[in-house]
């Protein structure tokens, strides 16, 4: 299975997870935009620096051949992939665990 392949596939993994499996659906909501858009900044300036200088060099024949900042498209969605499924399996095991990021434990104690 080609770089391509494997990186749709994870990506398309990582919403089928949110949406679907886990049902937490992050994807849906802004703050997870506005998060991930602080991430991908990072990642771009990194992998910029690792393609740009040379550290890291992709076969052609590998890849699609488009990048963004010297980042070949398809590690945007490995990050994109990873970044979801992390924040995906840790908002739902909080939830199973009764420590749901909608409420605060502290914010619902109304005995003080």
């Amino acid at each position: 299975m080609s770089y391509t392949a494997l990186a749709v596939l994870g990506a398309a993994a990582a919403v089928a997870a949110d949406l679907w499996l886990l049902r937490t659906r992050l994807l849906t909501r802004r703050i997870f935009w506005v998060s991930y858009a602080i991430i991908v900044v990072f990642q771009l300036l990194s992998n910029g620096i690792l393609t740009g200088f040379g550290i890291v060099v992709y076969d052609p024949g590998a890849i699609t051949g488009l990048r963004i900042a010297y980042a070949p498209v398809e590690d945007l969605l490995f990050g994109f992939a990873l970044v979801t499924h992390t924040l995906t399996w840790w908002v739902w095991w909080g939830r199973r665990l009764g420590r749901s990021p909608r409420r605060h434990p502290a914010a619902t104690d109304r005995r003080k």
